[in-house]
């Protein structure tokens, strides 16, 4: 009988406990590729579009409160897949791709859609509640619930909020206080139900990376590597940007 010898890496792994991940499986993102490619299209498509057909592509996808109040709960998967601004999908797109793959990395395809959907639908109907209270009670106009509210923000936002979960404990507090200030922040100087759906995303994914902390799901997770650290920075840059740019 011939008994072969186990690879150095594999019998490392089988001593540690820790199932060896081959190198191309790090760049194997579904749900990050999927996303941004659906991004894409449905970006190039709506820009084909005349102003008029743009207007009413973007209101149709809106989670605004007269869609919600008329039963149109798609819109809350739709509103997901549309930006507004061509110009500014430009920009959003890739960076966004950072963040997504960052979190797919550490957190796992499973994580990363809980995270983002928990911050795209939770953060939308809060605000949605908190209008129709607004607008019931003539604290503002009815016009304001057919407002256009499609994009990518409130599920970013709780993303980079669940980002705290891969820092060191020191710069945990520091994450926290600055990205709760920042939205605060954009709340005082912008003054729209869409700041305060930030400052609710963010809440919410920051409340998911505490979790996580608290219940030791992500002991295990190794330190930021130099260019997750680099996709951590950009994912800053795109949550300033979509706070107070």
């Amino acid at each position: 009988m011939v008994v072969l010898e186990e690879a150095p890496v594999q019998r490392a792994s089988l001593e540690s406990g820790v199932v060896a991940v081959p190198r191309w499986r790090r760049f194997f993102l579904p749900v990050t590729y999927t996303y941004a490619a659906l991004l894409v299209a449905v970006t190039v498509l709506v820009s084909e579009l005349s102003d008029v057909d743009q207007s009413r592509v973007v209101l149709h996808a809106s989670t605004n409160l007269h869609n919600l109040l008329h039963g149109r709960i798609g819109t809350l998967l739709s509103s997901a897949f549309v930006i507004g601004d061509s110009n500014a999908a430009l920009m959003i797109i890739p960076l966004l791709g950072c963040v997504l793959a960052l979190a797919e990395l550490r957190f796992g395809s499973r994580r990363l859609l809980r995270v983002f959907v928990a911050g795209h639908i939770g953060a939308t109907l809060l605000v949605a509640i908190g209008l129709w209270v607004a607008v019931e009670a003539e604290w503002l106009p009815w016009s304001i619930s057919q407002a256009e509210d499609v994009g990518i923000s409130y599920g970013a936002m709780a993303l980079i909020g669940a980002f705290i979960a891969l820092l060191p404990s020191r710069w945990r507090p520091t994450w926290a206080i600055c990205w709760v200030a920042v939205a605060v922040a954009g709340v005082v100087m912008g003054r729209t139900f869409t700041n305060v759906g930030h400052l609710l995303a963010v809440a919410i994914g920051l409340a998911a990376g505490f979790w996580w902390i608290r219940s030791g799901r992500l002991d295990a997770l190794r330190r930021l590597s130099w260019p997750e650290s680099g996709l951590l920075g950009t994912g800053a840059l795109l949550g300033y940007l979509l706070l107070v740019g």
